[in-house]
This record gives C-alpha cells, sequence and structure tokens, in this order.
C-alpha cells in the first residue's frame, strides 16, 4: 500500500542540546571532525551506518536524549563546537583581511555561482561526478576563506542514480525519493511566512513555479531551486526530476530554469534577507548560460534598471561582469539544443519575453566553418555572454582554444581568450584526520592563511610515523571495502555461504592502487585488462604483489559504459583473481573519503588531452598517495618525478585504436612491475620504504599547496572574478557607459572592411644582421571611418619556422607619428634583435577600448 504523501518529521531536542541542530543544519560537519565527533558520540553505530546528522537525530531514543542532557561534559562540547561554528561564520576570515589590508583592490561584494549539480556530501546527492565536486567544493573553499559566493542550483526529486550490479555484473540503477524535509536544507520564505516561490513562463501553458530552498554550505548559501509542488501540473513537477535525466526537451527546461529561474531566485534571496547582490555572474558549464538573457531581459523589459536599454547595450552590461567555465575537451561533452526548439522556449510566449528571440537565437549559432545551423549550442552562449572564459588547467585551456577558435578565426589559437584556471581539492573534505594530524602535530595550523607552510610540516614527520599512519589507513579501507564487496554480492544474489572469501579479500600490507571516476569510454577503465595474463601476474606476484580498488558509473544511457563495467567486474570475479582486483558499486563522496586515504597509488589512463583537469589524483596526493597518470589534465602541469609516474602517451596513434591501447597498457604493466612495486617493497630494517616515504613528503611539501581548492578559488578572486567586477564599476561610473561601449563595438565592427595595412618600411637592417642590432619599422595603414585612438598598431614578432610562420611571438605596440587625408596614419617603431637564429615580423591592426579583455574579443584582424 504506497502513501499519497510522505514527509519527514523533525525530533525535538532536550534545551540544553538545542544546538545540535543548528550544528546539523549547517553543512560545515561534513568537513568539520570536531562536529562529526559530536553526533558519532551520540551512538556510534547508528552514526557509522548513516552519517547523516539529521537522520541520526530523528533515530535517538528518548532515554539516550535524557542521558546526553544530563552529562554536562557532552553539554558543554557541543555549547564549545557551536561557539565556534558562530566564530567561523561571523568573524574575519582571508577575504576580509586581504580586502582590509589592500582597499585599492577591487573586491566584489557578491559572487554568484551556477552550476547544474553540486557535490557537498553524500547526505546531499545532488552530484554525479567530477563537475559537481568541483561545484561543492568551490563553495566549501569559498567558506572557508570567506569569499562572498552564493551558489546557484537545482534540486533534483531523485538526486542522480544508485548504482548496483546484477548477477551478471551489469549496472543496475535505481533512483530514490528524497524527501527534501530530510535534508539539510530549508525553504526560504517571505516576510509574511509563505513560501517564496520564482514563475518562469512556458509555451502554451501555465507559468513554471519553483520553490527556492537554502543548503547552507558555511558560510556559503546555496540556492537550489525544485519544481515537485502542488501548484505546478504534473509535467512541470517533473522537471526536476533527475540530474540528467529525460529527453531534449525535458533538459531545456531543466537549463531554463536554472539560469532564468536561478537569477530570478537570487533576486528574491537578495530582497528577503537583505544580501547583496551578485556584481559578478559565473556559470560552471554552458547548462546555465540562459542567467545571461534573464539578465539581458531585466535590462531591457525592467525590474533592474528603467526598461529602456537595448539590446546591445544590455549585452555589454551583461558580459562585463560574467565568467565563463568551460569543463569538456571533447564536442560530444557539450549541449546542443534544436533551434527550433529554443526558439519555441524563448519567444514571447516562452521565458524571457520582450527579448527578441532571433538575437538569443544568435548568441548561441554554430555561424563558423563546420558549425550546424540547426543546432544551438550552450558553450558558444556560454562563450558569447560572458567577456571572461577560462578552462580548467593549462592543457584543458589549449584544447579549448583549439575547439573553439572558429568563434575568433582571425586569430591563432594562443590569442583565443579563453584562459585557465587549474582546479584544486577541498583539504578538510579530502583529507583523513590521521594525514592532518601528523602536519599538526609538528605545530602546523591546518585552519591558517600560510598552507606552504603547513604542507611542508610534513617534512618533519618521521618516517615510521608516516608508514604507520599510511598502513592504518589501507586497512580502513580493506574493511570499508569488504564491507561494500559483501553488499554489493548479496544484491547480486549470492548466498552468505558464498561470501567466506570476502573476508581474506585485499590485504592492508599490499601495494594498493585506486581507479575511480566516471565511466565514458575516453577515461578507458578497462586499459588495465588489456593484456589479462599480465595483470594477473602483477597481482599475483610472489614477493611484490599489487591490489586494485576499482569503482566508477556509466551514464544510465550509455550501455558502452555499462558494457566496460561488466568486463572488468567479470574479471575480478574469477576465483583465481579476486582477493586482488574489487569493484565497488555507487561511486560517491562516501565511498571516495576512505578510498583515497587508503590508496597507495592513484591511477588515471584516459586518451590524451581528452581529461580536462581530473581531480581524483590531487586528492589522493594530500593523502600520501603517489599517481600514475597518462599526462593529462593537472598532472601535464605539474608532473614532477617525485610525485609519481608519467604513462607514455602514443599521442601520434589514432584514438580508440588497439595498438595505441595496447602500447599505453604495456605502458602501464612496465611501470608498476619495474618501477612502482620495486619502490614500495624496497623497505629498511624497520619495514619502511624510506624512497617512497620521500616521495610522499615531496609531494606533499611542493604538491599539496597547488592542488587546494583555496589556491583555485584565490585565482578566480583574483584574476577573473575581481576583474570582472571592476569593468562593471567602471561601465556603471559613467551615465552612458555601456551605452558607449556597445555603440563602439558597432561602430568598429561595420567600419573594419576599410582597415587596412597598405605599406611596412623597415631599416637598420644590414646584409648580415647581428644580435643587438635594431630593427626600425614605418608603417603605412589605413583605417577609414576609424580614428587612431580606436585601434592598436602593433609590431608581431618571433622565431619562424620551415613554412615562415612565426613562432613564439610577442607584441611591439607602434607609435601614431602622422596622419594624412583620407583617414591614413603612419606608425612607428623599433626593436632590439635579442637572440639568434630565424627571425620574422609582421604587422597587424587590432581593436583598442580599455574596457576589453583581450584583443580578440570583437574577432577582427588586419594583417600586413
Amino acid at each position: 500500500m504506497r502513501a499519497i504523501r510522505r514527509f519527514t518529521v523533525r525530533p525535538v531536542l532536550p534545551d540544553a542540546l538545542a544546538a545540535l541542530g543548528e550544528l546539523a543544519a549547517n553543512l560545515r560537519w561534513s568537513w568539520h571532525p570536531p562536529t562529526q565527533a559530536l553526533f558519532e558520540e551520540i551512538d556510534p553505530e547508528l552514526w557509522l551506518g548513516v552519517r547523516d546528522p539529521l537522520r541520526l537525530l530523528g533515530e535517538v531514543p528518548a532515554e539516550r536524549w535524557a542521558e546526553l542532557a544530563a552529562d554536562e561534559s557532552y553539554v558543554a562540547r557541543v555549547a564549545e563546537v557551536r561557539a565556534d561554528l558562530a566564530s567561523y561564520l561571523t568573524g574575519e576570515r582571508w577575504y576580509q583581511r586581504a580586502s582590509a589590508a589592500e582597499p585599492e583592490q577591487t573586491w566584489p561584494a557578491s559572487i554568484a555561482y551556477f552550476s547544474p549539480e553540486f557535490g557537498i556530501t553524500a547526505v546531499l546527492p545532488q552530484y554525479s561526478g567530477g563537475l559537481g565536486i568541483l561545484a561543492g567544493d568551490h563553495l566549501k573553499a569559498a567558506s572557508d576563506l570567506g569569499a562572498p559566493i552564493v551558489g546557484v542550483g537545482l534540486l533534483y526529486k531523485h538526486g542522480y542514480f544508485k548504482q548496483a550490479l546484477s548477477r551478471e555484473a551489469w549496472q543496475v540503477e535505481s533512483y530514490p525519493v528524497l524527501d527534501p524535509d530530510g535534508l539539510p536544507i530549508s525553504l526560504l520564505h517571505e516576510e509574511d511566512g509563505q513560501r517564496a516561490t520564482i514563475s518562469i513562463r512556458m509555451p502554451g501553458g501555465p507559468d513554471l513555479l519553483a520553490r527556492i530552498w537554502v543548503a547552507s554550505v558555511g558560510r556559503v548559501p546555496l540556492l537550489l531551486l525544485d519544481t515537485d509542488f502542488e501548484q505546478n501540473p504534473e509535467p512541470y513537477r517533473l522537471i526536476t526530476d533527475r540530474l540528467y535525466g529525460g529527453n531534449t526537451e525535458h533538459r531545456l527546461r531543466q537549463e531554463l530554469l536554472l539560469g532564468v529561474g536561478g537569477v530570478r531566485a537570487l533576486r528574491a534571496f537578495s530582497r528577503i534577507t537583505g544580501a547583496p547582490a551578485p556584481e559578478v555572474f559565473h556559470t560552471n558549464e554552458g547548462h546555465a548560460g540562459f542567467l545571461g538573457v534573464e539578465r539581458i531581459r531585466e535590462l531591457t523589459v525592467g525590474e533592474q534598471g528603467d526598461g529602456d536599454v537595448d539590446f546591445a547595450t544590455a549585452l555589454e552590461i551583461g558580459r562585463t561582469s560574467t565568467v565563463f567555465t568551460t569543463h569538456t575537451p571533447v564536442p560530444a561533452g557539450i549541449d546542443r539544443f534544436p533551434r527550433t526548439l529554443v526558439e519555441q522556449y524563448l519567444g514571447d510566449q516562452g521565458a524571457t519575453p520582450g527579448v527578441p528571440v532571433e538575437l538569443v537565437l544568435g548568441l548561441g549559432a554554430e555561424d563558423y566553418e563546420g558549425g550546424d545551423p540547426g543546432v544551438f549550442n550552450m558553450a558558444v552562449m556560454g562563450f558569447r555572454l560572458a567577456q571572461r572564459a577560462n578552462g580548467v588547467s593549462q592543457l584543458h585551456g589549449h584544447v579549448s582554444r583549439g575547439m573553439f577558435n572558429g568563434l575568433w578565426p582571425a586569430f591563432d589559437e594562443a590569442e583565443v581568450p579563453i584562459t585557465s584556471i587549474t582546479n584544486g581539492v577541498h583539504a578538510p573534505t579530502w583529507v583523513a584526520p590521521e594525514v592532518a594530524a601528523l602536519a599538526t602535530a609538528q605545530g602546523a595550523d591546518y585552519d591558517g592563511d600560510d598552507t606552504e607552510a603547513f604542507w611542508a610540516a610534513f617534512d618533519k614527520v618521521s618516517g615510521p610515523d608516516v608508514w604507520q599512519t599510511k598502513r592504518a589507513l589501507r586497512e580502513r579501507l580493506v574493511a570499508d571495502a569488504r564491507r561494500r564487496l559483501r553488499k554489493s554480492w548479496e544484491k547480486r544474489g549470492a548466498a552468505p555461504a558464498e561470501l567466506g572469501w570476502i573476508d581474506e579479500a585485499l590485504d592492508p600490507d599490499v601495494l594498493t592502487i585506486g581507479f575511480a571516476r566516471r565511466v565514458p569510454s575516453y577515461k578507458r577503465l578497462t586499459l588495465m585488462l588489456r593484456d589479462p595474463e599480465r595483470l594477473k601476474s602483477l597481482l599475483l606476484h610472489p614477493e611484490r604483489p599489487v591490489q586494485l580498488v576499482v569503482a566508477g558509473k556509466a551514464h544510465p544511457a550509455d550501455d558502452g559504459g555499462k558494457r566496460l563495467i561488466q568486463e572488468l567486474v567479470r574479471f575480478a570475479d574469477a576465483e583465481d583473481v579476486r582477493h586482488r582486483i574489487v569493484f565497488l558499486p555507487n561511486y560517491d563522496i562516501a565511498l571516495a573519503q576512505p578510498l583515497y586515504p587508503g590508496c597507495d597509488v592513484w591511477l588515471n589512463n584516459p586518451l590524451r588531452p581528452y581529461e580536462a583537469c581530473g581531480t581524483s589524483g590531487m586528492k589522493a596526493a594530500l593523502n600520501g598517495g603517489l599517481n600514475l597518470s597518462i599526462l593529462d589534465g593537472w598532472w601535464d602541469e605539474w608532473y614532477e618525478p617525485e610525485f609519481g609516474w608519467p604513462i607514455p602517451s602514443a599521442d601520434g596513434l589514432e584514438d580508440y585504436s588497439d595498438k595505441r591501447d595496447d602500447l599505453e597498457a604495456t605502458a602501464l604493466y612496465d611501470l608498476i612491475e619495474n618501477e612502482v612495486a620495486p619502490r614500495f617493497y624496497d623497505v629498511d630494517h624497520d619495514g619502511v620504504p624510506v624512497r617512497w616515504v620521500e616521495m610522499l613528503r615531496h609531494t606533499w611539501a611542493n604538491l599539496g599547496p597547488k592542488v587546494l581548492a583555496t589556491r583555485m578559488v584565490r585565482d578566480y578572486i583574483a584574476q577573473l572574478y575581481a576583474p570582472a567586477a571592476a569593468n562593471a564599476r567602471a561601465l556603471a561610473a559613467t551615465e552612458n557607459g555601456a551605452r558607449d561601449l556597445a555603440a563602439w563595438k558597432a561602430r568598429v565592427r561595420a567600419a573594419w572592411p576599410g582597415v587596412r595595412v597598405e605599406h611596412v618600411e623597415a631599416a637598420g637592417l644590414g646584409d648580415v644582421t647581428e644580435v643587438g642590432a635594431r630593427l626600425a619599422v614605418h608603417s603605412y595603414v589605413a583605417l577609414g571611418d576609424l580614428a587612431p585612438g580606436d585601434v592598436e598598431v602593433q609590431l608581431v614578432h618571433g622565431r619562424v619556422d620551415s613554412e615562415d610562420d612565426l613562432v613564439d611571438t610577442a607584441l611591439t605596440p607602434l607609435t601614431l607619428v602622422e596622419s594624412y587625408d583620407g583617414g591614413r596614419h603612419r606608425f612607428d617603431g623599433d626593436l632590439e634583435l635579442g637572440r639568434p637564429g630565424p627571425f620574422g615580423y609582421t604587422v597587424r591592426v587590432v581593436p583598442r577600448h580599455p574596457l576589453l579583455v583581450a584583443p580578440a574579443e570583437l574577432g577582427v584582424v588586419a594583417l600586413a
């Protein structure tokens, strides 16, 4: 018999312990061990099973509450942790200290961070993989730094999915219903007590309504929109059913709710709470791109302006204060919708009435060579609506500039205006307390601003202490893996009598390699199986055995990914190796937290360069793990020999070719057999692998500070958020700043066909040119209807290759020296030749304006 309605009844706590409710409601508990210890003490066995404060509080009997309320020591600890939370939430942190120390710098009052998924804790399962975990770590790090960020996302009724295996090792998905009343979130209410809602016009039928839930991620509010309530008709209630589920129209509705609805939710939140309106809008991937269209509607139709702003001016206002981060290195990872479907949902009867739909369609048009005129590309719109854009590692920035070069065809890939900020991970979430304790025992401050000093403290930790800690963490992983393995086999239909072998599965004294991630084909889950007998020989080596702990989910619609999982699980099921390799279903935060610390080596073998960044190896490194990886993503950028081992990549061969996989798998086997395992098992008289431990110390001290999410958020603030806020303030400081900028751009684009470099003269070079010679250049340029102040004339110079193409170029601005009739001008400059070898130069003209981020922003250039 099914219930017609479900809800969660929350407990009433004794007055002396009422603060436990406050501690449970703020998600800081998920990365704060003292708070977790308070909840664990209530009922250790129950806590081990749920690790969910709200659920724990609801299941504790009254007698236990009476005992705890009478325990003066426990009540005092509750008060102490509650006071610590209050100090954390209200005290000065890095952002406040830095802005006070450098008031002349730009410090945004508020930054809105939009993402389709957020991985904060397993208790709030609103994530599928790396994108969501990164978003969660971004918010947590912002909280620790005191950065004024507010998150915006969706609340999915079923989250992503729970993964299990059938007897035949096929992935099986289930979608448990999440009761919002049982989650660590609360509804936003108006002053009169009514639920705060936003509405979006839908074509052909009633407005879509959404409630606004708020999750407290430390100091950072996370706004989550959901449509599953009684005022909506059934089709609308299903819009927030599942993460990345449904057909194309369903996905479009979700993305309209995230972008358009998210902006409206922010406005409601600021109005109700008094929180400052965001100065900067950051869209994490293209899913939230419609936020830019909504901001244009606000300015052109009303609400955020007088309603008399034209589209081009509103576009400039929005672009100036918007940051777009692309995460995918493959075109297949980009959302593309039929142009006709977008037209239907964004016309006058759609989500943003009053905004000309043909202009919106132009924002997402693939109007470049190789583009599809019938689709609307969310990433393309993201770039056009944001003045600042970035990839998530240096290599990914390079790949992204190549992928999207078509938007700026007049410029070489190096000048495409997509920068990079390498991802990071939130150490308090992912670093085992035992690892952090090694440094704090040396007097290091885990919560201080000087992160380099904290990670350098590991150099002082003795080898036996390091190794005993790693052994304890390996042992904990083994226990957790056995528990999960038994549960998985029981779900697969195995009888208890069949499962005695699980008690001997894995060994806390064996070299442990971890591999866990989503299972698209490019991540190559089964590369390790290219030569099954070779892998078996490594797993079963008599002196230097290896064990593998593997996890990962395939998208529900990806049968190819499911077949990869099935292939690996069937190998791991074999009686001769099942004690050395295990696949753990339902990879999530709860599984990951013991996995990273318990592994000695983290394996990553994607097809290069398809790993945008990858952060799992960062988490392993912070926990005293070494990386064994293809040089892709962050590893390509920061690899050093003391951090682990690079797997050679056969880049010249065709992707997904057998030969490429065979070569790279062989290299992987060779590294494990000849370098990794021998170093792990090379121990001194105390049983400590001295060279291995030295690699761990070097990793902690030199890689640790780089891979932190706090470093990442500081980079975003310095390189993207603050400059965006500064430009936005500059536009607003003059009466017609944005209107003038839009008019200037229109004028430059219209006049550009008349811009050309007519003649270039050089002087100062003899028959033989030596280092130290000075090259003098006179360039005659026609600017047509433009003035010299509208452009910059540049001498582009550098080495030349065998095709006379310039490489490793540098720019030297030329100076206006004379003007003539007909819009013609002479620009001069000189250059000292500082190095020998082939040298070349050319002259070009690019637009110039103080509010442009890069010369390529308008996409026009005139070359000699």
